[in-house]
């Protein structure tokens, strides 16, 4: 049993009066990431993953445990690659906060977008499979899942690029310059909305996928922590951050030798989600905009490093990223 933020006498409680008697037999956290706690549980025979919001004042609206649980309680009957969800404890008194039992699957998870030790064509087929993944979410209809109010639809990027704009200006941090001239440009060239709406993640990355053991398949989408109804193009857009970052900005594939690795370029890419989905097509805004909202979130971690409720030990680390990805942004800006 590792360290947990909560008494695992409490969870024990939960899990017999919710799944029946049986005894847990492991708890242990996983390490990294900036978000919800996340834990291995395994009671009696059932092996689970536990997520939690973190202990402390949190901003409203924020580690939305129960919007996961949904969205993903909701994919379960259709083609969409997600766990099963267990059960959702909006109770604070057991754990200190509401948390989720999801099941736990056997299955692949890439830390590192150049993906060391694979062959070229497995590489290329990762891609695509990333791509495949994507395109299933955004065929769904929200509506007949019972998630047609799980976002406002419609003028998804006008209310996104003033969302994110507030929270930059609000950080109690120094102002990042190549942030606030990204907001100035989005807010001078929002794309007419064209009224598409569909689930959509807000944080699809390679990172964020489990692979099939053997094959190029995602077996489960994760982390849904920002999801909501949204364009399927920001998404998109924000998937395609790999290609414009660096290995040092997050994990990036910039400057890579992407042919000899097998990795696709990244209109390959494009091409391949695009032939599977009605998504219009991608442009430099869409990227951009994925670039200035990674960068606010990486302000938001700076924050929460300084005030001391950052979930993931490394979140010091991670705030000189904001500016990097600023400066990103402005390269496509300035061709």
């Amino acid at each position: 049993m590792s360290e947990t933020d909560f008494d695992p006498a409490r969870l024990q409680a939960v899990l017999d009066a919710e799944l029946g008697a049986a005894p847990v037999s492991e708890l242990t956290r996983i390490s990294g990431g900036q978000s919800n706690p996340t834990y291995f549980v395994t009671h009696g025979d059932r092996r689970m993953v536990l997520r939690k919001q973190p202990n402390g004042e949190i901003l409203k609206g924020a580690h939305a445990i129960d919007r996961e649980h949904r969205v993903m309680k909701a994919l379960g009957p259709t083609d969409v690659p997600v766990p099963d969800a267990v059960l959702f404890h909006d109770d604070p008194d057991a754990l200190g906060t509401p948390f989720y039992l999801m099941e736990r699957l056997d299955g692949r998870v890439f830390d590192d977008c150049s993906l060391p030790g694979m062959a070229p064509d497995e590489r290329h087929a990762i891609y695509l499979g990333m791509a495949d993944a994507m395109a299933k979410m955004h065929a769904v209809d929200p509506a007949q899942i019972g998630l047609g109010d799980y976002g406002k639809p419609g003028n998804y990027f006008a209310r996104q690029v003033g969302r994110w704009t507030k929270q930059l200006h609000g950080s109690t941090g120094e102002p990042i310059p190549e942030l606030h001239r990204l907001s100035e440009w989005l807010e001078a060239n929002l794309p007419e909305d064209d009224g598409k709406s569909v689930i959509a993640h807000g944080d699809f990355r390679l990172g964020n996928l489990m692979f099939h053991p053997t094959e190029p398949r995602v077996i489960a989408i994760l982390d849904w922590e920002l999801s909501t109804l949204g364009h399927p193009l920001a998404d998109l857009g924000y998937c395609c951050m790999t290609w414009h970052t660096t290995p040092e900005e997050y994990g990036g594939i910039r400057g890579l030798d992407l042919e000899n690795l097998g990795i696709p370029a990244k209109d390959t890419f494009v091409a391949h989600y695009e032939k599977q989905a009605a998504s219009g097509r991608l442009s430099d805004f869409h990227v951009i905009f994925s670039l200035f909202r990674f960068g606010v979130i990486f302000v938001g971690i700076a924050d929460r490093a300084r005030a001391g409720t950052a979930a993931g030990s490394d979140a010091a680390r991670l705030a000189p990223l904001a500016q990097a990805f600023g400066r990103r942004g402005l390269e496509l800006i300035d061709g």
